[in-house]
């Protein structure tokens, strides 16, 4: 039995999935499909799209000397040069926590001593598109060379906390995910909950 929600007095009910169809598929990057819903209402909705991506972590990693490790590169998808996180996908089966050690390892050559999970998030409430799970990685050293072998070209780039938020604010963070992250992983620090 599904259990309902309730707000101010009111039940909230999930829609019901009628039938969904796929419409289009390049695993595992994407998946596109058309349902028909119905909304608790009773109406019906005959093509509501969804998009499902693969999971991913996203890590922001804190140096020992508390520099955070970034990266600037060109991601296509925003057209432009800007700073990201570390972070990959979650492979099948994989611990969230497990791709985010490996991804840190792999893109950047670092390794951290504490970690802290930040939570998990759908980054489009109304069509899905995958789950990010964030991370806080303190303690990080530097173990091996960068060798993530993506297509991705990347300058490995460590900066203070204070530099972070600036560029933060003036839109030198392009990704959500990674904004997210930093913006939580702030406020843990602050609090003393790192």
């Amino acid at each position: 039995m599904r259990r309902r929600k309730r707000s101010r007095g009111r039940t909230l009910r999930p829609w019901r999935t009628l039938a969904r169809r796929e419409r289009f598929a390049a695993p595992p990057w994407i998946f596109l499909s058309v349902e028909t819903v119905r909304l608790p209402s009773g109406r019906v909705i005959r093509d509501y799209h969804r998009i499902r991506l693969p999971e991913y972590a996203v890590v922001v990693a804190v140096t020992r000397d508390g520099r955070l490790i970034l990266q600037r590169q060109y991601r296509h998808g925003v057209g432009s040069v800007s700073l990201f996180l570390p972070g990959g996908m979650v492979e099948k089966g994989e611990p969230p926590l497990r791709a985010a050690r490996r991804e840190l390892e792999e893109e950047t050559g670092y390794a951290a001593s504490r970690w802290r999970r930040l939570g998990s998030f759908v980054p489009n409430s109304n069509y899905g598109c995958g789950r990010a799970h964030l991370f806080l990685a303190r303690g990080a050293r530097r173990v091996t060379a960068p060798d993530s072998g993506d297509l991705e070209e990347m300058e490995i780039v460590l900066l203070r906390p204070a530099q972070v938020r600036s560029r933060l604010r003036r839109g030198g963070v392009a990704s959500l995910s990674a904004a997210a992250a930093l913006a939580i992983a702030f406020d843990h620090m602050r609090d003393g909950l790192a």
